[in-house]
């Protein structure tokens, strides 16, 4: 998932439905006490397109986008 171009499929503030980002971290987020039993959620921190911060969002919230190559003729 490292390098991919993803979508945002869930609008959140200052980020909406649709927003075009570039994965450039995974962690493995916190668990809390009680909850061992459940696998730790996985974060992507994600390059927004037109915004100079970076994002966390979990998997169900990003769609990746293919990359199709256009040849003219």
């Amino acid at each position: 998932m490292l390098g991919k171009l993803v979508r945002i499929t869930r609008a959140s503030i200052g980020v909406p439905k649709g927003t075009l980002g570039l994965v450039v971290k995974k962690m493995k987020g916190a668990v809390w006490e009680g909850e061992e039993d459940l696998p730790a959620p996985v974060l992507y921190t994600v390059l927004l397109c037109g915004q100079v911060y970076e994002r966390r969002f979990l998997i169900q919230d990003l769609e990746v986008m293919e990359v199709v190559e256009v040849c003219s003729a």
